[in-house]
């Protein structure tokens, strides 16, 4: 089954969805192809991503077997893949008997960045073509501070990762970036971000592809969460997924029939701004009651801080100025066993909950992973959640389906990121190779 929607960023090319059965499982592949490409350039792609999202690599025998091509076709494919230094064969890992011969991606074509910003932090993360992480550096910021201070702050962290790992810059090939904001489709920059003032249409791709030399891509974090954990994580594999990032903000990532849904403008999952309650308090957007504002890293911290005010006991209340609590020291104090932490993330949770099960019974998910720092905390969120999405949600809508943590915990939008850098370069590589073959040709 072949689905072709919108195009990424303003490379001009299509995501195309494979669906295909290995090993008796279904192994949803996306990839990059330009709409001009001829057959053989399809199957290209196509055996491209077997080989990038198969776990342990995939035989030429098992690519044949999957894609319905003679073994001359994907020995043809494959020697033009080889030519241009982007596949090699190896051992196969499996544990026992004899050690299968399978393709992976030549880990040592290239390099790539993936940057996942917060509103109060930046992950950046070197990777290789096989998206081992090779290096990691996370910064504290305020998204407040505006783009030319935090992307320059992304300049400075990809510069040092090369010098740490001894990687030359021109090594580096392309970078994917995820940022907490509804992003502008084709467009590489947010459009009237909640969280993020002074960002407003502003060009963030192209300011960093003119300091770096490189392509950039630009989504949002929640959604590259998704493909993260739908490419390296909790969620491998899956149809039907829904990824929720919460920290200072709260967004969704939306995996539906295979496919990341960005909506109409680009900003679909902006789960944070449902109202819960309609006499709430005022949400950074403007509203009032939104689940944001009341389960979102500054509602956690404000509750935190009224709590010590009216006089309960906790362990928050050894912070001072009380003025300065955080988030992330609830979590903290509530892992530590703090009874008033843990009632105020059980709450969190709650809210979350009901706001999932109106995601539940609109999308009908296969899985919802919760990401975000909030997550470490585990079952003490996890509960809440589960319980009222099963109360508030149909029963034939949640009847299979499964709550979790992100498994990739912090790194999900930043692995998501590399996804999507390794989309650009790698089909792009592919796409030269046959440009070069049909020179030669003439």
């Amino acid at each position: 089954m072949l689905k072709y929607v919108k195009p990424l960023d303003n490379y001009g090319i299509n995501v195309i969805l494979i669906e295909a059965s290995t090993q008796g499982k279904k192994l949803n592949n996306f990839y990059w192809s330009d709409s001009r490409q001829n057959v053989k350039n399809f199957n290209k792609h196509a055996i491209i991503d077997l080989i990038r999202f198969t776990p342990n690599g995939i035989s030429r025998i098992e690519l044949a077997r999957v894609l319905g091509l003679t073994r001359a076709a994907i020995t043809a494919t494959i020697n033009d893949l080889q030519e241009a230094d982007l596949v090699h064969e190896v051992k196969g890992k499996h544990p026992a008997g004899r050690k299968p011969i399978v393709l992976e991606i030549n880990p040592k074509r290239g390099y790539v960045v993936g940057v996942d910003i917060g509103a109060t932090h930046i992950t950046a993360l070197l990777a290789d073509y096989s998206a081992l992480v090779l290096d990691e550096i996370d910064a504290s910021i305020d998204i407040s501070e505006g783009p030319h201070k935090i992307l320059d702050m992304v300049i400075e962290m990809t510069k040092e990762m090369t010098r740490r790992t001894g990687i030359s810059e021109s090594s580096i090939h392309a970078m994917g970036i995820g940022v907490p904001g509804p992003v502008v489709a084709g467009g590489g920059m947010v459009s009237g971000p909640p969280i993020m003032p002074g960002w407003d249409k502003f060009p963030i791709d192209t300011y960093l592809e003119k300091a770096l030399g490189i392509p950039v891509t630009v989504s949002n974090d929640a959604e590259l969460g998704a493909i993260g954990e739908w490419a390296y994580g909790a969620g491998r594999g899956e149809r039907n997924l829904v990824y929720i990032k919460v920290g200072r903000g709260i967004g969704a990532g939306l995996l539906v029939e295979g496919q990341i849904y960005h909506g109409a403008t680009g900003s679909a999952g902006e789960i944070g701004h449902i109202t819960i309650d309609e006499n709430g308090p005022l949400c950074s957007c403007g509203n009032r009651g939104c689940l944001e504002a009341l389960a979102g890293g500054n509602a956690v911290a404000k509750s935190a801080i009224a709590r010590i005010k009216r006089g309960d006991r906790t362990t928050l209340s050894a912070i001072a100025p009380i003025s300065s609590i955080r988030s992330e020291d609830v979590i903290d104090e509530a892992c530590r066993g703090d009874l008033v932490s843990q009632q105020i993330l059980i709450d969190a949770g709650r809210h979350l909950g009901t706001a999932i099960a109106g995601l539940v019974n609109l999308f009908n998910p296969n899985i919802v992973i919760i990401g975000g720092n909030v997550s470490r905390i585990g079952d003490l969120l996890l509960e809440p959640i589960r319980k009222t999405v099963q109360d508030r949600s149909l029963k034939m809508a949640s009847s299979n389906l499964r709550i979790s943590t992100a498994l990739l915990g912090k790194r999900s939008s930043g692995m998501g990121a590399i996804v999507q850098a390794l989309n650009m370069v790698i089909h792009n590589f592919a796409d030269i190779s046959d440009e070069r073959r049909l020179t030669k040709a003439e």
